[in-house]
C-alpha cells in the first residue's frame, strides 16, 4: 500500500514534454518565399495590369507636305495615294515649265524683224512704226505684260523713262490704272495691238500723253504740258496676272 501511494509523487517530478512539441520539431517546416521573389512578383503582376489598362497606339507613318491634298489622301488611303499626288503636281510643273519653253520658243522662231518700216496713223492721232513682228500671244484686258520702254519728249529729247539701261522692266496689268514709271494711255492703247517679242516706235499725241498738266517724275524729270511723246516699247511677256 505504501508503494502504491508514492507513484504520485514520483509522476510529478518528472518533466512533463507534451506530444504537440514532439511533433512540431519533427516535420521539415515549408519553405517560405524569399523577399526580393516576393516583391518581384508584385512588380510583375502590376506591370501586367498596367499594360492591360495601357491603349495600344497603333505606329503611323507622318508625311510632311506642303500640299494639303497629298496629306489627305495618305491619311484617308495611304503613303502610296499621297506619293501619287505629289507625283501628279511634279508633273504638272514640269509640264508647265515644257510648255512655258515651248511659248517661248515659237515666239522667238514667229517673230521677225521687218526690213521695211512703214508708220501707221492710227484715228486718235497715235503713229507708231513696226520695228519687229512679235511672234507671242497679244495681252488681254487684265493680263500681265512685261515691257521694255525708252520715252523721251519730243522736241527737247529728254529721256523720262529708260527701262534698257537700268535693265529694270516694267510690269502693267492691262487696264489698269493709274499709270506709273512714264506710262501714258497712249502707249497702253498700242499694246493692245502687239505681241509678245514684238517692238515699235510710238509717238503719242498730248491728249493720250499727259495732257495739260505735264507730269513731274521727280528728280528733276518733268514733263511739260501738251507734250508730245516719242516711245520705244518691246513687249517682252505676256502672262496672266496673279490673283
Amino acid at each position: 500500500m505504501a508503494t502504491f501511494s508514492s507513484s504520485p509523487q514520483l509522476f510529478s517530478a518528472l518533466p512533463i514534454s507534451t506530444t504537440h512539441h514532439h511533433i512540431h520539431s519533427s516535420q521539415t517546416p515549408p519553405p517560405q518565399p524569399s523577399t526580393t521573389t516576393r516583391n518581384g512578383n508584385q512588380e510583375m503582376f502590376i506591370k501586367s495590369q498596367q499594360q492591360k489598362q495601357k491603349p495600344i497606339s497603333k505606329p503611323t507613318t507622318k508625311i510632311e507636305s506642303t500640299d494639303w491634298i497629298a496629306t489627305s489622301l495618305t491619311r484617308r488611303f495611304g503613303l502610296g495615294a499621297g506619293l501619287a499626288w505629289v507625283g501628279f503636281l511634279a508633273f504638272g510643273v514640269i509640264s508647265e515649265q515644257i510648255k512655258t519653253r515651248f511659248e517661248v520658243s515659237q515666239q522667238e522662231a514667229n517673230t521677225r524683224t521687218l526690213d521695211t518700216q512703214q508708220e501707221v496713223l492710227l484715228p486718235n492721232g497715235i503713229r507708231y512704226t513696226e520695228l519687229k513682228v512679235g511672234g507671242g500671244a497679244s495681252p488681254n484686258p487684265g493680263d500681265l505684260v512685261v515691257i521694255d520702254i525708252i520715252g523721251k519728249v519730243q522736241g527737247s529729247g529728254q529721256v523720262f523713262v529708260d527701262t534698257i539701261e537700268n535693265k529694270k522692266p516694267l510690269a502693267l496689268v492691262m487696264g489698269s490704272r493709274p499709270y506709273s514709271k512714264g506710262v501714258c494711255e497712249g502707249i497702253e492703247y498700242v499694246l493692245r495691238t502687239m505681241k509678245a517679242g514684238g517692238k515699235r516706235r510710238v509717238i503719242v499725241p498730248p491728249s493720250l500723253a499727259f495732257g495739260q498738266a505735264g507730269a513731274d517724275f521727280g528728280t528733276s524729270i518733268q514733263i511739260p504740258p501738251l507734250a508730245t511723246l516719242e516711245y520705244v516699247v518691246q513687249v517682252e511677256k505676256v502672262s496672266i496676272a496673279p490673283a
